[in-house]
């Protein structure tokens, strides 16, 4: 039973990290090396990582998907972290709308033209920050979609992710909330309903055997009696 308690915990975590680092916005700081659209037919399967098409067009299963090159410098934690290591990440560029995830984005023909302005080349770098959340998979061609740019004075720059540490501190407190009500709720109606509960079948439980005995001594009246000699 341990193992299996834990295994669901596990599962639980697992499944709430992955989504909290899907969602969660991430901050990269990357050089951006080019941009180009390409077509893009959707699988079944890979169709669950892409928003909508642009404010005010049509949703089909195939349409243009706008892609920025860059080379950023690696994170981890959700960005809290910075790694010297740079590797190449290419984000997609899409309205988010009103559906999900909640970032309102509808200006990605502008950030398109914003990272296009911010292209530079190794010999003369210029370094933005990208704010982005999803995941990038190469098998499945799942892209990480971009926010956000802004210009940075170089590859150090420190960046702090406000959000996600006011997020965190919001969902801590929310718990430590939501724990004291619950508590409170307990002691002052779940746990006096469980003792008059219990207290109601202790009584019914005493009244059963007082009946038990009453019908077992009425049972013993008609035994027949031993005769005296």
């Amino acid at each position: 039973m341990t193992y299996v308690k834990w295994t669901f915990r596990t599962v639980i975590f697992v499944v709430v990290f992955g989504f909290l680092h899907y969602l969660l916005p991430q901050h990269d700081i990357a050089r951006i090396n080019g941009t180009e659209i390409i077509r893009m037919d959707f699988s079944s399967f890979n169709r669950l990582f892409y928003a909508q098409s642009d404010s005010g067009n049509a949703e089909n299963e195939t349409r243009d998907v706008r892609l920025i090159n860059t080379v950023k410098k690696k994170t981890m934690l959700l960005g809290f972290i910075r790694r010297d290591a740079e590797g190449v990440m290419v984000y997609r560029n899409e309205d988010t709308g009103w559906i999900w995830p909640p970032y309102f984005k509808f200006d990605s023909s502008d950030l398109q033209a914003e990272a296009a302005d911010h292209t530079s080349t190794g010999a003369d770098p210029q370094w933005v920050v990208i704010t982005h959340y999803g995941w990038r998979n190469r098998f499945f061609t799942i892209y990480p979609n971009a926010i956000a740019i802004r210009p940075v004075d170089g590859p150090d720059a420190r960046v702090i992710p406000w959000f996600n540490i006011f997020f965190f501190v919001f969902i801590g407190a929310a718990i430590l909330f939501i724990r004291a009500m619950w508590r409170q709720f307990r002691e002052r109606s779940v746990d006096p309903a469980l003792d008059q509960v219990g207290d109601a079948w202790d009584s019914a439980d005493e009244r059963f055997d007082d009946t038990r005995g009453r019908f077992r001594k009425w049972l013993g009246s008609w035994k027949r009696k031993p005769r005296r000699y």
